[in-house]
């Protein structure tokens, strides 16, 4: 019985807590990146992000392959307007990555 009040406890402690609401916006603010970057490329890439102390560090922008229909600059320019659009805050990296199979 304690360890279920402990339990408890802890869940509603963690659930007022803004860590994880920070977390739950993030991944909404992932979700929206990949789906504003597959409707301008027609590729969906994976997004993922890391938060420090409420500051947005980085935001990782993977494709499963390269894009040749894109520029680069052009990509990336895209991929920077997405991130800044979505997240609502200018990140301190973002990277850019793409898989090469074998």
């Amino acid at each position: 019985m304690l360890r279920i009040a402990t339990i408890l406890v802890l869940a509603l402690g963690l659930a007022a807590c803004d860590a994880v609401n920070t977390m739950t916006e993030g991944f909404s603010h992932a979700k929206a990146v990949a789906n504003d970057l597959e409707a301008a490329t027609g590729v969906r890439p994976e997004v993922g992000f890391n938060w420090k102390n409420g500051r947005l560090v980085q935001v990782t922008v993977s494709y499963p392959r390269l894009n040749e229909k894109k520029p680069l600059h052009e990509l990336a320019e895209t991929v920077r307007a997405s991130v800044a659009k979505e997240f609502k805050q200018k990140p301190d990296n973002i990277v850019l990555a793409f898989a090469l199979g074998g």
